[in-house]
């Protein structure tokens, strides 16, 4: 059965997921799941708990400045981070809305892939968001959690009233090109 994102309001997106022990088929399917539901979307990342699964995996698909970055990453943990930086992000799981995000410029982070291998990964600018965005998930919080008491307080009356569109729910409908 094809996994559908989830949208902002529904309880999967704010679970803190569960650590990955075991690198079998069902996680292989998973990833290429995940993959497969951010294309559609037009995403470059997607983290399990976005499509209700409590698990800590998240993928990616960035390119930048110093090339292409597609990958799974499991059971994440961000090992080192330097300076800040101030970005616009969006989110799948939150259409409609972009803010400017406070994020570490550059990061380190240890994880696994698929199949078990572990790697280290160093990243700076859009990888750097992209993964600290998706690690977020990964613990329940969202992109406007980061944002200043000031510009949340702005954005609760249109998150009362958010509902996905009929279209996103019902057909899966694109996403922004630039959402995580």
């Amino acid at each position: 059965m094809p996994r559908s994102l989830r949208y902002y309001g529904d309880p999967a997106l704010r679970r803190k997921a569960d650590p990955i022990s075991e690198f079998d088929s069902d996680l292989a399917a998973l990833v290429a799941d995940l993959f497969d539901v951010m294309y559609q979307e037009k995403g470059i990342g997607l983290a399990a708990p976005q499509v209700a699964e409590s698990r800590r995996v998240f993928v990616v698909d960035v390119e930048d400045d110093s090339g292409r970055t597609k990958k799974a990453f499991v059971n994440p943990v961000i090992t080192r981070r330097e300076g800040t930086m101030v970005g616009e992000e969006g989110c799948l799981s939150v259409p409609g809305f972009r803010e400017d995000v406070k994020r570490w410029a550059a990061i380190e982070v240890e994880a696994r892939d698929e199949t078990g291998q572990p790697f280290t990964l160093a990243a700076e600018g859009l990888l750097a968001r992209a993964i600290q965005h998706e690690l977020d998930h990964l613990d329940g919080i969202l992109f406007i959690d980061r944002l200043s008491p000031i510009k949340r307080k702005l954005l609760e009356a249109r998150l009362k009233r958010f509902k996905a569109p009929a279209s996103k729910v019902a057909q899966g409908a694109e996403g922004s090109a630039s959402s995580l």
